[in-house]
């Protein structure tokens, strides 16, 4: 079982930065695929960026790809998400999750951290 706190949101202008972290508790946090989403105001949840078991393999949707990065040290137990030249769309709440599967869709996610908010004003 793997246990998720995420921390790092805050509230920001658009064009700044911020780094999100993502603690892990559980011995078996290397084995796991690891991802963030989002979820706006009003919006779906939708897949952000994911990362491999090995942090080999990266996978970021279209409209971060070039701002974020998401990155893991399997021997601190963390996942981040660098984010980079924030607009206002991406205001949401943040997740991390964990998953025995590498993928885009957030049904298969096993574990989910309670989630840190970001605000980007205009």
């Amino acid at each position: 079982q793997v246990q998720l706190v995420e921390s790092g949101g805050g509230l920001l202008q658009a064009g700044g930065s911020l780094r999100l972290s993502c603690a892990a508790s559980g011995r078996t946090f290397s084995t796991y695929n690891m991802g963030w989403f989002r979820q706006g105001p009003g919006k779906e949840r939708e897949f952000v960026a994911g990362i491999s078991w090995s942090g080999i393999t990266t996978d970021y949707t279209d409209s971060v790809k070039g701002r974020f990065t998401i990155s893991r040290d399997n021997a601190k137990n963390m996942v981040y998400l660098q984010m980079n030249s924030l607009k206002p769309e991406d205001t949401a709440v943040y997740y991390c999750a964990a998953s025995k599967e590498y993928g885009r869709d957030w049904h298969e996610y096993d574990y989910w951290g309670q989630g840190t908010q970001v605000t980007v004003s205009s």
